[in-house]
């Protein structure tokens, strides 16, 4: 694992990251930038796989820590999803130029569609793998009980087992209220760049309801959804990670 790189931003933000330059034939493509999901890093296999890819290819490629995770500054307990895209944003403005091609997985295609939204002209193209919009509304709050939901008013935080760590997720009620701010299924998504969801048909945690309720609140001339029988969260998969280098590769000019 190298030493990544950091940048300093408004608010004393360390965003930790590691860039892909483009060389070659791929200097003349969109570069891709990878966005993780909710208390995630950049180390993940399918982030660490595009980077390998796009090397080989000559292809510009970003991936970073969101404040609060990996080896960013800050702590997660104290962020929430309008925090995640500003450093979304600010990176991505920061350390790329031009129209990019943003892979969100999970809360990072929450965070995809929210820098679409501010940012149109930065994006060639989005991708969601197991793209989870408005989920701390539609998946935390809505799946709590009465006793939860009093817990959470009275105490500012619940915890919940991880099945993806020995430690618990800590959500905070900071993160559900500034959620209901950056909502997104609630108006309309209109995009004219190509969109692209990918969802594992066995996944527990993102269901295929939410993937197909996606596509049908889009507004854009070219949205596609795969459906990938018996692959879970993760995707991550050898078969999944071929997918989605082979979807970058034919949304490229």
């Amino acid at each position: 694992m190298t030493t990544p790189a950091t940048l300093t931003l408004a608010g004393d933000r360390i965003i930790a990251y590691h860039k892909t330059e483009a060389h070659g034939e791929g200097a003349s493509q969109p570069g891709v930038v990878f966005l993780g999901g909710f208390k995630s890093d950049m180390e993940g296999t399918k982030a660490l796989h595009l980077e390998a890819w796009a090397r080989e290819a000559g292809r510009g490629f970003l991936r970073f820590d969101y404040t609060g995770h990996g080896t960013s500054s800050g702590e997660f307990t104290h962020g929430c999803i309008g925090d995640w895209s500003t450093d979304a944003r600010d990176t991505i403005a920061a350390l790329t130029e031009g129209p990019q091609i943003l892979v969100g997985s999970s809360m990072g295609g929450w965070i995809a569609f929210l820098f679409a939204r501010e940012m149109p002209e930065r994006v060639a193209a989005l991708i969601g793998i197991a793209a989870a919009p408005d989920f701390t509304e539609d998946s935390m709050w809505e799946r709590m009980d009465d006793a939860t939901r009093a817990a959470l008013q009275a105490d500012g935080r619940i915890e919940e087992p991880s099945q993806y760590s020995d430690e618990p997720y800590v959500i905070t009620q900071r993160l559900i209220e500034d959620g209901r701010n950056h909502l997104v299924m609630r108006s309309p998504l209109e995009f004219d760049f190509p969109i692209r969801l990918l969802q594992g048909t066995a996944d527990e945690d993102v269901s295929m309801g939410v993937a197909l309720r996606l596509l049908d609140h889009l507004e854009s001339p070219d949205t596609r959804l795969t459906l990938v029988d018996g692959a879970d969260h993760r995707f991550s998969e050898p078969r999944e990670l071929s997918l989605l280098v082979e979807t970058i590769e034919a949304l490229s000019i």
